[in-house]
C-alpha cells in the first residue's frame, strides 16, 4: 500500500496495561505535528463498529503520561470477529475519512488488524500493549516492566511474612499463555521454584526438593505459579502438596489484577512514547501493516501477519539460572 495516510483511528484493544495513556499521547502529538489528524476510537474495535469516534486534539492528551489503565478504554467485540461488523466498522471509518490505523493491544488486537487490512485496504501499524510480554519481535511490551515491578513489591512483602511464620508460599502471578512475569518475578525475589505454561510441571520434583529443604532446615519457600501454567494455579498445586507434605505449613496468594494497573514505569512511559511516534513515522513512511517493537534499544518493524503466527520463546538459559541460585 502506498496510499498517503492524512486521518488516523486510534484504539486500544484487550487487556489493559500501564503505559497505554504514553502510547496514546505519543500517537496523538507527533500526528498533530505531521498535520495528521487523530481520531479516537472508544472501547476498542467496539467503537469502530458502534461509531463511537472522536477528533483528538493535543490537549486531549495532557496529563495522561502518569496514568495507568487507558483514556480509551477497551473491550472484547464478538462482532468485529464477522464480515458484517467489521464492514459496519470500515462504513464509520469512511464517514470519518479515517484512512490509517493504530491500533494498541496484543496478538488477538494484530490479529483482527491484519484482517480488516486484508479486506479493506486501511493500513494499520500494531503497538504492543501487554502486560505477558508474549509478542515475538520486540524486547518488552508496553505495561510488561510495570506488572512485573508491581509483582516484585507483592512478593518481597509475602516473603517477610513467610519469613516470621517459616511457611511455603505459593503465589499465582497473571500469564495466562505465557511465564514472563512468574519468570522475572519469581527470579528477581528469589523465588525456590517457578512454574510456567512454556515447560512442563513435575509436580513431584517440587515435592522432593521441598523435602530436601526441609532436611537442610530451610524451612521459608517461595513458589511463582504462573496463571497458565498446565498443572494448574495456586490453589491446585497447594492442594496438591498439602496432601503430599501435610506437616509443611502452606498458604496461598493470588496477586490477580493489581498487576494491571497502577501508575506505569518509567520503562514503560518511555517506551510506549518511542513506540507511539514511531507508529506515526511508518504511516508517514508508507511502513505499512507492521507492528512497532524495540530490540536491542532499536526500533524493530514486524509484519502484522508474522507477528500473530509467532510467540516469545523462553531461552532455556533463564530455566538453568532459576535451578542454581534456588539452590
Amino acid at each position: 500500500m502506498t496510499k498517503k495516510v492524512t486521518k488516523v483511528g486510534l484504539l486500544t484493544s484487550g487487556g489493559d496495561s500501564p503505559g497505554m495513556n504514553a502510547a496514546i499521547r505519543a500517537v496523538v502529538r507527533t500526528g498533530i505535528y505531521h498535520n495528521l489528524e487523530v481520531f479516537g476510537i472508544m472501547r476498542g474495535y467496539s467503537g469502530m463498529v458502534e461509531n463511537d469516534i472522536f477528533k483528538m486534539e493535543s490537549r486531549s492528551v495532557a496529563n495522561i503520561i502518569q496514568r495507568g489503565g487507558t483514556i480509551l478504554k477497551t473491550a472484547r467485540c464478538m462482532e468485529f470477529m464477522e464480515p458484517a461488523g467489521r464492514k459496519k466498522a470500515y462504513d464509520n471509518l469512511q464517514k470519518h475519512g479515517i484512512d490509517g490505523l493504530v491500533i494498541i493491544g496484543g496478538d488477538g488486537s494484530f490479529r483482527g488488524a491484519q484482517t480488516f487490512s486484508n479486506e479493506f485496504d486501511i493500513p494499520c501499524i500494531g503497538l504492543p500493549g501487554t502486560i505477558d510480554k508474549d509478542i515475538a519481535g520486540t524486547d518488552f511490551t508496553i505495561g510488561f516492566d510495570t506488572a512485573v515491578n508491581t509483582a516484585v513489591e507483592a512478593i518481597d512483602k509475602v516473603r517477610d511474612t513467610a519469613d516470621a511464620h517459616d511457611r511455603l508460599f505459593i503465589i499465582e502471578v497473571m500469564g495466562r499463555d505465557a511465564g514472563y512475569i512468574a519468570l522475572h518475578s519469581g527470579i528477581a525475589t528469589g523465588a525456590e521454584n517457578i512454574l510456567i505454561p512454556e515447560r512442563k510441571t513435575n509436580v513431584d520434583d517440587i515435592i522432593q526438593s521441598l523435602e530436601e529443604k526441609s532436611k537442610r532446615k530451610k524451612l521459608v519457600n517461595l513458589i511463582i505459579v504462573a496463571e497458565g501454567d498446565e498443572f494448574g494455579g495456586a490453589n491446585e498445586l497447594s492442594t496438591y502438596i498439602k496432601e503430599k507434605l501435610p506437616a509443611l505449613e502452606t498458604r496461598v496468594c493470588i496477586l490477580g489484577h493489581i498487576q494491571r494497573g497502577g501508575s506505569p514505569s518509567c520503562m514503560d512511559r518511555v517506551i510506549a512514547s518511542r513506540m507511539g511516534y514511531h507508529a506515526i513515522e511508518c504511516l508517514i513512511e508508507g511502513k505499512h501493516n507492521v507492528f512497532v517493537g524495540i530490540q536491542n534499544n532499536k526500533m524493530h518493524y514486524t509484519p502484522l501477519n508474522e507477528a500473530v503466527k509467532k510467540k516469545q520463546r523462553i531461552n532455556e538459559e533463564w530455566m538453568n539460572i532459576v535451578k542454581i541460585l534456588a539452590t
